[in-house]
């Protein structure tokens, strides 16, 4: 079987065998959303990149020490070990993160489903998804946080309420309001919302 066709828990295995091509899938395959949510929180591209780095170096450490926890999923993992990492990095820094909503990067969830039959309707979505970018920096931090968590870097509402410390039932709750505010949010906007799907 081809590497690239494997899970993460496989290529974690070959990994731990020996085989050093397994983790750089496995880099490849998760980097963009480790990096976009590191970036979203420090807000600097150096910085991040140093972050980053050091999640993969610690990564890789914890891997070859035999602490990996095979009943828990990889990408999860390394999210909880970034998000510990930028909580250091604020620490040090003694300031708090925000979240930043309007990375280049970050689409938001695909929400704005506009099929793209002329270069009017791509222009359309385009400033949809501009505004609706905008609207999430309204939104109270921890449901900003909790919806960035579930749709962009794809954590289960289990790892989400592990990860920020609170209940599955909070983290639920967090992103219920999340979804009804940002969708008040829309009604007084001028945003097409009759081309908005929000799950």
């Amino acid at each position: 079987m081809m590497l690239q066709m494997m899970e993460d828990k496989e290529l974690v295995r070959m990994y731990l065998k020996g085989n050093h091509a397994s983790f750089e899938v496995l880099l490849s395959r998760h980097k963009r959303k480790v990096f976009s949510y590191i970036y979203m929180l420090v807000k600097d591209r150096a910085t991040a990149e140093d972050i980053f780095q050091d999640v993969f170096i610690k990564v890789i450490h914890t891997l070859q020490a035999g602490k990996y926890n095979e009943e828990g999923k990889f990408l999860p993992w390394v999210m909880r070990i970034s998000h510990n990492l930028i909580i250091d990095h604020f620490r040090r820094e003694k300031k708090m993160p925000g979240i930043k909503t309007q990375d280049e990067d970050f689409d938001i969830f695909k929400l704005i489903r506009i099929p793209e039959q002329s270069a009017e309707d791509k222009m359309i979505r385009e400033q949809n998804v501009a505004l609706v970018r905008e609207l999430i920096k309204k939104l109270p931090k921890e449901q900003k946080e909790v919806l960035i968590l579930r749709h962009y870097a794809d954590l289960s509402f289990n790892d989400i309420a592990e990860q920020t410390g609170v209940s599955i039932n909070t983290a639920l709750g967090r992103m219920r309001y999340a979804l009804i505010n940002l969708r008040k949010l829309m009604e007084k906007s001028p945003l097409e919302t009759s081309e908005v799907n929000i799950f």
